[in-house]
């Protein structure tokens, strides 16, 4: 029988000004052994750096880092192979997350120098409409007297029913809650507009749960995870516990990046740039808490991101300071990770996107 390929899109640095060696947006072919192999490189604008499906994998949205823009490409089902659409302005600087929302219809994305959030409308062919909505989060900035200059919203995460926004802000130590009208494509504050976190911490990414009223934070600054409680009717965050992304032995300099929860809900991981590790969580199924598991390392330097592919079977560390993808088995039963010795080379990786195309 035939069946659709599975492909993965690698999101890159490419500025020289950052000493970045990436060359673009990088297409892989995944076969049923997870071996990758190369199908196209997209040059263009710098800094493709954190990449988004529609919701039928018809197209891929990136953002720009250090840039202002957000493109739009459609996806050859057949090839994997990416056409670019167009490019639109985010009004902001920097952007840092894109998101699609449920309704298919619109854009989201994390201005994160600018301290905002634009609504981009998607066009029937794909393409994208300019700039219809620009929400700024208010606050105060955090102690961190570099980090915390502005507001730094990292991430747009729809909540589990998609009727709620969530924005970490790392420059405000402010976890946001947006109400969103899908038909509008409109923010507006919830009812409980935010929730503060420690001075310092600087909020990151969320991972929502997938079944209990539960959701983690991992906050970048101060290496922790915060677990907090959801209330889908209001959307608002309760923090319950603060937990260290690092072993108590390390020392040294440390900043966390990506935080990922398994599809059951038993386990969370969140990667350490500094300790060069990605942390494994058990996540008690009642109370909600997380109990430390271990540090595997990322076989590289600065894991900016990880991702597991829709098998289930194998997680992907994007190493950004040491060019490369290390691949890992991934047990469902213990949570553990065990490096399989699968290496891919690529420039500055930050991102990792699977098309959920079966393989076999």
């Amino acid at each position: 029988m035939q069946v659709a390929a599975r492909f993965a899109y690698v999101g890159c640095r490419t500025s020289k000004a950052r000493n970045a060696r990436g060359l673009g947006i990088q297409v892989f072919r995944v076969d049923a052994a997870s071996a990758w192999s190369h199908v196209q490189t997209v040059a263009g604008p710098d800094n493709p750096s954190f990449l988004t499906f529609d919701r039928e994998q018809r197209f891929l949205y990136v953002i720009h880092g250090d840039q202002s823009d957000v493109s739009a490409h459609a996806i050859d089902a057949g090839t994997g192979m990416l056409t670019l659409l167009n490019r639109q302005s985010t009004e902001g600087r920097n952007p840092a997350h894109v998101l699609v929302d449920a309704s298919n219809r619109f854009v989201l994305v994390a201005n994160y120098a600018a301290g905002t959030v634009a609504v981009l409308p998607r066009l029937a062919d794909g393409s994208l409409g300019a700039v219809q909505q620009i929400v700024t989060n208010p606050g105060t900035p955090g102690p961190h007297k570099v980090e915390q200059t502005i507001s730094h919203p990292h991430e747009v995460a729809p909540s589990p029913d998609g009727r709620f926004m969530i924005v970490p802000d790392k420059g405000l130590d402010r976890v946001f809650t947006y109400r969103f009208d899908a038909d509008r494509g409109v923010l507006t504050p919830g009812d409980a507009p935010f929730v503060q976190v420690r001075p310092g911490a600087g909020p990151r990414h969320i991972a929502f749960h997938p079944q209990a009223p539960f959701a983690f934070v991992a906050n970048e600054l101060d290496s922790s995870v915060g677990a907090y409680r959801y209330d889908a009717q209001t959307g608002a965050l309760a923090p319950f516990q603060v937990i260290s992304s690092l072993p108590d032995s390390y020392t040294g300099a440390n900043t966390a990046a990506e935080i990922l929860i398994t599809g059951d809900g038993r386990f969370v991981f969140v990667s350490n740039r500094g300790h060069d590790s990605i942390a494994r969580f058990a996540v008690d199924a009642s109370s909600g808490r997380l109990e430390p598991l271990g540090w595997v390392s990322t076989e590289g330097q600065g894991p900016r991101f990880f991702a597991i592919d829709p098998s289930g079977e194998w997680l992907y560390a994007a190493n950004e300071n040491s060019d490369s993808i290390v691949s890992f088995k991934f047990d469902a039963e213990s949570g553990s990770l065990t490096p399989t010795g699968q290496v891919i080379a690529t420039g500055s990786p930050v991102c990792i996107v699977f098309s959920t195309g079966a393989i076999g």
